[in-house]
């Protein structure tokens, strides 16, 4: 296994390592830009600038991705990325850092991630027998994971100790070492294409034609869009109840964000040595149907060790999903076709999520917590998510739940249809 896979190990252990070192980066502007700013609003457009670029373009980068080479725009994007990086460091030890630089980079450098995000997927297709499609999912959750418990932790420290400056410092390290890796001894082997002049508009249609002829992978787009729709306003409203409720507090977060982590590390490594399930469809809504209901009703109804099993309910099953839908893409789509497909679903997939965080600080507001202001000791909604404030996010916890449930089961009669029809078009098709 590792002689087969020792060139995209090699990638994905180094982008993994820059990616720590990024992610420590923004973690600690955060840190700085509240410290300096004291203002909630002005820290959380840090990730709007660096979100909206992604998702609305999209669309577009994946078709000039499918033409230019993958390295190479890997390559670009790093280094820009680390530019950006610089110019931070530079404007910190300068004494000119203002929020709206920030804002700016990084709304460049999320411009510079819808490219840069396809490429890396259809390098990983090149460079990955079919086969180790699972696992390879696996590693980059498990990466994914480690990478989310270990940044507040070495962020904050680093932070505290030596400042800022040296957070940046260890991100460009981390990021040369995954550039020359990258650029010395990484070859992605290229598909080739027909030379033909075509419009990044026309290129961008032909990823949703695709889209639209595959009912399999289409399907499974529409419903995760539904899916991360109801999920960020779990985003949303997390905080709101865990903060305000008197068995709650910022210890009771912690833990819960800390069992998130653990969860979704400990998933990774079992989905790795997991046999394929005879229907990855099934095995994908299996487990959105345990994440969306297990841990939504632990919260609406329990206290602090209940949130912790309910987090643990969600997130140990995402990287099986993850890896099952990875491996779906993967083969139904044509190489040549994935950069534009991929880029398509990141429009069409993630831009609820921006929505559903909207929508739930809304309903927690202005619906939920006045509702349940209004009731009357001993009324059901009392009996059922209490009488303190936090109780209006409770109750949106246990709608997010009813309605994540009822989306698997609509969505598995539609989702089971489209695989048998495309397995059935597959089957026509000559070899």
């Amino acid at each position: 296994m590792f002689r087969k896979l020792k060139t995209y190990i090699l990638l994905w252990s180094t982008q993994s390592l820059s990616s720590l070192g990024s992610s420590m980066t923004s973690y600690a502007l955060v840190l700085w830009l509240y410290l300096n700013s004291g203002s909630a609003l002005k820290t959380a457009l840090l990730s709007v600038c660096s979100y909206l670029p992604y998702v609305a373009m999209s669309i577009f980068a994946g078709a000039l991705s499918d033409k230019w080479n993958k390295k190479t725009t890997m390559l670009l994007c790093d280094l820009f990325a680390a530019m950006s990086t610089a110019a931070v460091f530079i404007l910190i030890k300068t004494n000119a850092l203002l929020p709206w630089h920030l804002y700016l980079i990084n709304a460049l450098n999320g411009l510079m991630n819808t490219v840069q995000q396809p490429a890396g997927e259809v390098a990983a297709t090149l460079l990955i027998p079919q086969e180790y499609y699972q696992k390879t999912s696996s590693m980059r959750s498990f990466s994914q994971s480690l990478n989310t418990i270990l940044t507040p932790v070495i962020a904050t420290a680093v932070f505290a100790l030596a400042g800022i400056g040296a957070v940046i410092a260890i991100d460009l390290g981390t990021f040369l070492i995954a550039f020359l890796t990258l650029l010395l001894f990484v070859k992605i082997p290229e598909q080739s294409r027909k030379e033909e002049k075509t419009s990044v508009l026309k290129d961008a249609a032909d990823g949703l034609k695709w889209l639209r002829g595959n009912r399999l992978v289409s399907g499974l787009i529409l419903f995760l869009a539904c899916i991360n729709l109801a999920a960020s306003a779990y985003d949303a409203a997390l905080p709101a109840m865990l903060l305000s409720k008197s068995a709650g507090g910022e210890k009771a977060l912690g833990m819960v964000n800390t069992f998130v982590g653990l969860a979704a590390l400990v998933g990774s490594v079992v989905t790795a040595f997991l046999p394929a399930p005879k229907d990855r469809v099934r095995a994908i809504v299996v487990s959105v149907f345990i994440s969306m209901c297990g841990e939504n009703f632990l919260l609406a109804f329990g206290k602090t060790p209940i949130w912790c099993v309910g987090a643990v309910l969600d997130w140990a099953v995402i990287p099986f999903m993850n890896a099952n839908m990875d491996v779906i893409f993967r083969r139904e789509i044509p190489v040549n076709m994935q950069g534009r497909v991929f880029s398509c679903r990141n429009t069409l997939q993630f831009f609820t999520i921006p929505a559903g965080t909207l929508l739930g600080g809304a309903l927690v507001d202005k619906v939920f917590e006045p509702f349940m202001a209004s009731q009357k000791a001993g009324s059901p909604a009392v009996l059922l998510f209490g009488s303190e404030k936090g109780s209006g996010a409770a109750m949106l916890f246990f709608l997010i739940g009813l309605a994540g449930g009822l989306a698997c089961v609509v969505f598995w009669r539609l989702l089971a249809a489209a695989q048998k029809a495309q397995t059935a078009q597959t089957a026509q098709k000559p070899e």
